[in-house]
């Protein structure tokens, strides 16, 4: 028997952002963690770059601006990350735990 393997279209891969742009944004509603709310953005953060690449591969396929945007992406989800556990770092040296419904204390 022979298999035909089809490439996945357009429709495949934007299904694959929202499932995991989905599964982000839940995870950053219903952890108390912050490190787990930090993993949450990456998520939502790699689904939309999915959601650049793949617009720019199947809708405007000599250009490079979903991959140029999907970059900046990569940067800034970069900088999120240094600046939020420094931030995290020193919230734990003095507080002790990463709560984030215990932050509303620091201002004691």
């Amino acid at each position: 028997m022979l298999s035909i393997i089809q490439e996945p279209g357009l429709t495949y891969w934007l299904l694959l952002s929202t499932v995991l742009f989905s599964i982000g944004l839940y995870g950053f509603f219903t952890r108390t963690n912050a490190i787990g709310i930090l993993i949450s953005v990456e998520l939502m953060l790699n689904a939309a770059a999915i959601s650049f690449v793949s617009f720019n591969n199947f809708a405007v396929t000599g250009d490079l601006d979903g991959q140029i945007m999907t970059m900046f992406i990569i940067a800034v989800a970069a900088a999120e990350v240094v600046i939020g556990m420094a931030i995290f770092i020193q919230i734990f040296s003095k507080q002790r735990h990463l709560n984030v419904t215990k932050m509303n204390e620091l201002s004691r």
